[in-house]
């Protein structure tokens, strides 16, 4: 069974350029294979689109600056764009199951940025991970990997903070059925009442809330595309992640 291990890093500036870089690149690789999907007829296949936007764009004057990253998050970029399109085409023919899945949209500078690295594209020294023409970045190892990881995503979140997510495969864990059920009352005041005594208080979050709500505004009233716009959304970025993180 496969499973997500995540652990945040704190890249140095040197890092957080070419991490900017990377993210860039991805980016457009994967705006320029959608682009050339919606203008076709029929939806080109992922090995024929890697060679038009990654192979041949490379030659090119405008995209030359794609050979400074690694070639395996760009080829990673055009096969997520195959998935999304999969996943797309089953919602539509009732063969996905959940809530149904729309058309591919084009990433956003502003958006969460994310680069994924197979094997050979990234490994794991000691304390740190190497990442391909990029050098190593120590993550805070808060566990332990439970086998060598086949693939890391480098994730940088809206609030600017950096990850770390490997996949790695892990053993199913078998835990006894026996007297291991409890019964749950959720409540407004008392957030979950359990029938072996224990309580869950409900968070407050009136004080985020009203915070979120003032930067709101003033992002409202602030120019598209200025500085000071892109500051007051990140502070509203941390102010939810805040939020997620508030503990009872």
């Amino acid at each position: 069974m496969k499973a997500r291990y995540q652990y945040r890093f704190y890249p140095t500036s040197q890092q957080q350029q070419s991490l900017a870089q990377l993210f860039g690149c991805v980016r457009v690789v994967y705006n320029d294979a959608l682009a050339i999907c919606k203008q076709s007829q029929k939806k080109p296949k992922s090995a024929e689109l890697q060679k038009i936007v990654i192979t041949q764009a490379k030659k090119t004057e405008q995209r030359a600056w794609l050979s400074e990253v690694s070639a395996i998050p760009l080829q990673q970029s055009v096969a997520d764009l195959e998935a999304a399109f999969k996943n797309f085409f089953d919602s539509c023919k009732g063969k996905r199951k959940g809530q149904n899945v729309g058309y591919p949209k084009f990433k956003k500078r502003t958006s969460s940025q994310s680069a994924r690295l197979t094997r050979g594209g990234f490994s794991v020294k000691g304390q740190g991970v190497y990442l391909a023409k990029m050098g190593i970045v120590k993550p805070i190892w808060s566990r332990e990997l439970p086998s060598e990881p086949s693939s890391v995503t480098i994730i940088k979140d809206c609030a600017n903070r950096y990850f770390l997510s490997f996949v790695v495969e892990v053993e199913p864990v078998q835990l006894d059925a026996k007297n291991q059920s409890v019964g749950i009352d959720l409540g407004i005041k008392t957030f979950a009442v359990i029938s072996n005594g224990e309580k869950a208080v409900s968070p407050c979050y009136k004080a985020l809330d009203r915070k979120v709500r003032q930067l709101q505004r003033k992002l409202a009233r602030q120019h598209k595309d200025s500085k000071r716009r892109s500051k007051t959304r990140i502070q509203i970025a941390k102010q939810h992640n805040k939020t997620a993180q508030q503990d009872c």
